[in-house]
């Protein structure tokens, strides 16, 4: 027969798996940072689009499985790579320029134990030249980042990307720091980057007029 005791041990349900994925290209100067504050999870997925500097050797040290994918697709496909790599119950996808605040850490662990969502919304706390941005539009920032893995994928988005859940979507209370931009010329770089990348793609789904042009201006100044 079965002791009492085994019969308790047998019934405990393990606790849920955590991988947290991250795509990278040239992210030595942010990601030692991220990687640290990721302790907590199981284990660590980075994507790899050709890095020039350290960033491959940062996240081989911390321990991280890196895979190298090269042929650049777009931010919601190369995060897609990411999510299909990994192992976990759970995943949290992150940036390298962001972090996970101990209390925020704390908070996805019991978010994830619990089962009642199937997905989890976290807001970012965005960063930009040192200082925090409480107004304008850029807080709060809310965006799904914690998913089951079986519940969830990317949407196929060249830049903008977003993670699409079946199920129910919570939200977490604390804040995600985001490293946004540390001086001028590197927020002109980025801006132009995500411009070309997304007139390539708003071409490719909406047709053009003046029109149209003219609304969108109009709505973009007033917001």
């Amino acid at each position: 027969s079965t002791s009492p005791e085994r019969a308790m041990t047998s019934s405990i349900t393990p606790p849920a798996r955590l991988s947290a994925t991250i795509i990278t290209k040239n992210e030595a100067r942010d990601l030692p940072a991220c990687l640290a504050s990721l302790a907590f999870c199981d284990e660590i997925v980075v994507v790899d689009s050709g890095s020039t500097d350290a960033t491959v050797a940062i996240a081989e040290a911390h321990g991280c499985r890196v895979l190298i994918r090269t042929d650049w697709i777009g931010f919601g496909a190369q995060k897609q790579r990411a999510l299909d790599a990994a192992t976990g119950d759970w995943v949290l996808s992150i940036d390298a320029d962001e972090t996970i605040p101990p209390a925020l850490a704390a908070e996805i662990r019991a978010a994830i134990e619990t089962g009642a969502n199937a997905g989890y919304r976290i807001n970012r706390l965005n960063i930009f030249l040192g200082k925090p941005l409480r107004h304008g539009g850029w807080y709060p920032d809310y965006h799904v980042r914690v998913v089951r893995r079986d519940l969830a994928r990317f949407t196929p988005d060249i830049v903008h990307e977003s993670l699409v859940v079946e199920g129910k979507v919570g939200d977490l209370r604390h804040d995600m720091p985001h490293q946004t931009y540390r001086d001028i010329d590197e927020l002109l770089d980025k801006q132009r980057r995500y411009a070309i990348s997304g007139g390539e793609q708003r071409r490719s789904r909406h047709k053009g007029g003046v029109f149209r042009a003219a609304r969108r201006a109009t709505r973009t100044f007033l917001k």
